[in-house]
């Protein structure tokens, strides 16, 4: 007997949607035509769901003092990597290989989120997610975004919550 979470990814649920599902938290999906001319994920999403760019996080990964870290930001600013190091005890942070954060999460790049992650990574979520009452994140697909409120987002991935983004 097969269970729930592949039953859910079968019929178009990702493992960031099977978490949500799983731990009982409200959430909203937005799916959209994803086009890989685009030069900005995380922008292409704002525009084709028409929300503000500052309620769009994108998730990126980071080596802190060589362990992996995720950053979730909004995709109108950057990442503040002496900050993101700062906010879990770190002294140096680098972008993570594209290569080595898509085998590390189980999600290719554009499509990363910080939910259902193949092997759980320390989390760091921006602290103005605390200012919207809810944020969109990648679903776990290009083309596929999750709408739910920081907190929940917080607690799901145990996110440490501080200033890692600049504008």
């Amino acid at each position: 007997m097969a269970k729930k979470p592949k039953k859910n990814q079968q019929q178009g649920g990702t493992p960031a949607t099977v978490a949500l599902t799983s731990a009982d938290v409200p959430y909203t999906i937005h799916a959209y035509e994803h086009d890989p001319a685009h030069p900005s994920y995380g922008e292409e999403a704002a525009e084709a769901m028409g929300v503000s760019p500052e309620r769009v996080f994108k998730t990126l990964v980071a080596d802190v003092d060589g362990a992996l870290t995720v950053a979730v930001v909004p995709v109108a600013g950057q990442l503040d990597l002496k900050a993101l190091a700062s906010a879990v005890g770190g002294k140096r942070a680098a972008m993570a290989d594209p290569a080595l954060a898509e085998r590390t999460t189980g999600y290719v790049r554009g499509g990363i989120s910080p939910l259902g992650q193949r092997k759980k990574l320390p989390t760091v979520l921006d602290a103005s997610a605390s200012t919207h009452p809810t944020i969109c994140i990648s679903a776990g697909r290009r083309g596929l975004e999750v709408e739910l409120s920081p907190e929940d987002l917080a607690k799901l991935t145990e996110a440490v919550v501080a200033p890692i983004g600049r504008a």
